[in-house]
C-alpha cells in the first residue's frame, strides 16, 4: 500500500486528484484535519509518513512544502519548479528517457495546462527540423474558467460571462519560460490566453506562415512528424490533416475531451498558412490527470490506472 498526501487537497486540482485516487486499493490517501491545515507540524508529520507528496499549492507554499519532503517523492503541480534544473519535467511523452527520469526521480514538476499543449505540438517538429528553433511564434489559447484556480473562478463569475475574455495582456504569462524550454525554442513565443464561459476544457492554437521557413513545409509533414513521435503514446490522438470530422458544424469544441487524459493534435492548412491545434482537459492532462499519470509511473504501474481514455482513433498518415 502506497501512502500519498495531497497538500492542497481542497483546491481545484487537489480535489480532482483526490477523486481519481480515492477508490484505489493500492493507495492510502493521508488526509489532514481541516482544523490543522495550516499547522506546520501537522503537515510535516503527514509528509514524513507519505511515500509520495503531491503539491497543489501556490508557488511560495510549494517551495516551502518541498523543503520538508526529505526522501519522499514530490509531484509539484505549481509553477515553482517547472524549469528548475534539479526537478524532472513530468511530461512522459517528451522525447528521450523522460519516462525513466520520472520513474527514478524524487522531484517531479507537473506541467502547466497551456504548456502541455504547446510542447506536445511543437517539440517533435523542432526536434525533426520541421520548425526552426528560432521561429517567432504566436500562441493563442482558450481555457475554461477553472484554468486559473479559485482566484480566476471567483473573478470570472463576478463579470459578464457572455464574452470570451483575453488576459495576461502584459505578455509575460508565467507559463512562457516552460513553453520555451521544453519546446526546444530559443525564445519564448508570444502568448495570449483567453478565458471562456465554460468550466473546463482547452484549445491551444499556433499559427505559422509557410513563407517563414527556408524550405517547403506542409501540413502533412507536421502530421507525419507527430505520428513518428507519438505512435506508441496512449493519450495522444492525431487527427488527419484538416480534420472536418473534428468540427461541430464550423466550430471546434474546447470541451470535447473533458473527463479524459487525452490530447488531440490537429493541423489545418491553407496555401499560405498552417494552424496547429492541441485540445485537452485543463483539469485532466493539463493538471490532475498528468499528476496521476506521473504517480503511476513512479509506482511502476500501468499509466492509465485511474485515468480515462477513449478507444484509440489515431488516423494513419
Amino acid at each position: 500500500m502506497h501512502k500519498v498526501f495531497i497538500d492542497g487537497q481542497n483546491g481545484t486540482t487537489g480535489l480532482q486528484i483526490h477523486e481519481r485516487l480515492r477508490r484505489r486499493d493500492d493507495i492510502e490517501l493521508l488526509i489532514i484535519d481541516e482544523a490543522q491545515r495550516k499547522n506546520p507540524q501537522a503537515k510535516k508529520n503527514l509528509i514524513e509518513a507519505a511515500d509520495v507528496l503531491i503539491l497543489c499549492l501556490p508557488d511560495e507554499a510549494a517551495i516551502e512544502a518541498a523543503a520538508l519532503a526529505g526522501d519522499c517523492v514530490v509531484i509539484d503541480a505549481s509553477t515553482a519548479h517547472r524549469t528548475h534544473p534539479d526537478w524532472v519535467y513530468g511530461l512522459p511523452e517528451l522525447p528521450g528517457p523522460q519516462r525513466d527520469q520520472i520513474r527514478t526521480s524524487k522531484r517531479i514538476a507537473n506541467p502547466g495546462c497551456y504548456p502541455t499543449g504547446v510542447v506536445l505540438a511543437l517539440r517533435p517538429l523542432v526536434e525533426m527540423g520541421v520548425i526552426a528553433s528560432n521561429a517567432g511564434l504566436f500562441v493563442s489559447a482558450l481555457s475554461g474558467y477553472s484554468g486559473g484556480g479559485k482566484g480566476m473562478i471567483e473573478d470570472f463569475t463576478r463579470v459578464d460571462q457572455s464574452a470570451c475574455r483575453p488576459y495576461a495582456l502584459s505578455l509575460d504569462h508565467k507559463h512562457r519560460p516552460e513553453m520555451q524550454v521544453y519546446s526546444g525554442l530559443t525564445e519564448a513565443p508570444v502568448f495570449l490566453p483567453h478565458v471562456g464561459n465554460f468550466y473546463q476544457g482547452m484549445l491551444i492554437e499556433i499559427g505559422i506562415k509557410k513563407r517563414a521557413f527556408g524550405r517547403q513545409v506542409t501540413g502533412q509533414a507536421v502530421i507525419d512528424a507527430w505520428h513518428q513521435h507519438y505512435q506508441d503514446e496512449p493519450f495522444i490522438r492525431i487527427m488527419a490533416l484538416n480534420p472536418s470530422t473534428a468540427l461541430d458544424g464550423k466550430f471546434l469544441d474546447p470541451e470535447a475531451v473533458n473527463g479524459t487524459n487525452l490530447v488531440d493534435l490537429m493541423c489545418f492548412e491553407s496555401e499560405q498558412d498552417l494552424l496547429l491545434v492541441a485540445r485537452l482537459d485543463n483539469l485532466g492532462k493539463g493538471a490532475a490527470g498528468a499528476a496521476v499519470q506521473n504517480l503511476n509511473i513512479v509506482l511502476n504501474i500501468e499509466e492509465s490506472v485511474s485515468l480515462i481514455q477513449s478507444e484509440p482513433s489515431i488516423t494513419a498518415p
